[in-house]
């Protein structure tokens, strides 16, 4: 659950701020070349057979799946934003790409036929604020790899010994348009483990300065309760650990230390 309100130079306006695609991808643009690159080294280097087809669950305004299909994987992806499908969609027709791309739930979804690899690597799987969605979610992603496929996902664990509240800022311009980001942890609740976030954002340009700002939950996740998890779900198999600089060639050890965390996951 959460909520959004935007206050432009007159007076607030209650909204999503995920019903703004645009404005939210520009705040994570500066990624997908990395990102892009890492999931091309990935399915090279964690499969035993050529990748094309790749899977994206909560694919949002889809700047990953139209970075993939690009490089000419057969993309899908899914999410439960339809103002974000829609960009995705008019983004796919305008480069004259194609991808299946659909409304589904993380939680509860299935394809027709197996990919090859999925892919998940900005914290969206942290959505599912509960143990049993969360493995839900990882059943029906292993369900839809084929047998020795691979699934990468990306989210920050929390340390043992970290402050439960911390804020982090960056921004990002496009043209005459700056989106400016501040996320901040209001709450945390180690027992429930749940981590109440606020994500301003403020867009500015010569025609429009809004602020957005979006309260919701994130499940929290220990290393070790990752672990947990992962056992769970019998499926998988954890290949390796990076982090967000994704350097293919220097996977890491899962510990209390480590804290942007991308895992390499394969069906067995």
């Amino acid at each position: 659950m959460h909520s959004t309100t935007i206050r432009t130079m007159s007076k607030p306006i209650e909204a999503n701020w995920y019903d703004f695609p645009w404005f939210y991808e520009m705040a994570f643009r500066s990624e997908t070349r990395r990102e892009a690159n890492f999931i091309d080294a990935a399915c090279r280097k964690y499969c035993s057979f050529p990748v094309s087809r790749l899977l994206e669950p909560g694919c949002g305004s889809g700047r990953m799946i139209a970075a993939l299909a690009t490089r000419g994987y057969k993309m899908s992806g899914f999410d439960l934003n339809e103002p974000s499908l829609d960009y995705l969609r008019r983004r796919l027709a305008r480069r004259d790409l194609t991808a299946r791309v659909f409304k589904a739930d993380m939680a509860d979804f299935q394809i027709d036929r197996p990919v090859d690899a999925a892919f998940n690597t900005w914290n969206t799987f942290r959505h599912l604020t509960s143990e049993a969605s969360a493995r839900r979610h990882l059943e029906c992603v292993a369900a839809s790899l084929r047998p020795g496929g691979i699934y990468i996902l990306g989210f920050h664990l929390l340390p043992l010994d970290v402050s439960e509240e911390s804020i982090e800022r960056w921004s990002a311009r496009h043209g005459h348009t700056r989106v400016s980001i501040t996320l901040r942890v209001v709450a945390a609740d180690r027992r429930r483990r749940l981590e109440t976030l606020r994500a301003a954002m403020r867009v500015r340009s010569p025609r429009r300065d809004l602020q957005l700002a979006t309260v919701f939950q994130f499940r929290m996740y220990t290393a070790d309760q990752f672990r947990r998890l992962l056992a769970s779900v019998p499926a998988f198999e954890l290949c390796d650990v990076f982090d967000f600089w994704y350097e293919i060639g220097r996977p890491l050890e899962l510990n209390d230390e480590i804290t942007d965390t991308v895992f390499v996951l394969r069906k067995r």
